[in-house]
């Protein structure tokens, strides 16, 4: 799923993404820079972000 499929999919659940960050617990910025593609999310909490978001499976890591 796309960053921008994410946010779509957040809206249509009537959430933002401070909301959904604070709901699982995660900071919001990271949450925003793993949607936004700034932070690659291969490891670490990035990761785990991107895999709660339905972004990528888990252990999946980018060439």
């Amino acid at each position: 799923m796309t960053g921008e499929a994410v946010k779509r999919k957040l809206r249509e659940q009537g959430k933002t993404i401070k909301e959904w960050a604070q709901e699982h617990g995660y900071d919001y910025v990271l949450v925003s820079r793993v949607i936004r593609g700034v932070q690659k999310a291969n490891y670490g909490k990035g990761h785990d972000v991107a895999v709660a978001l339905g972004m990528k499976k888990p252990g999946e890591v980018d060439a």
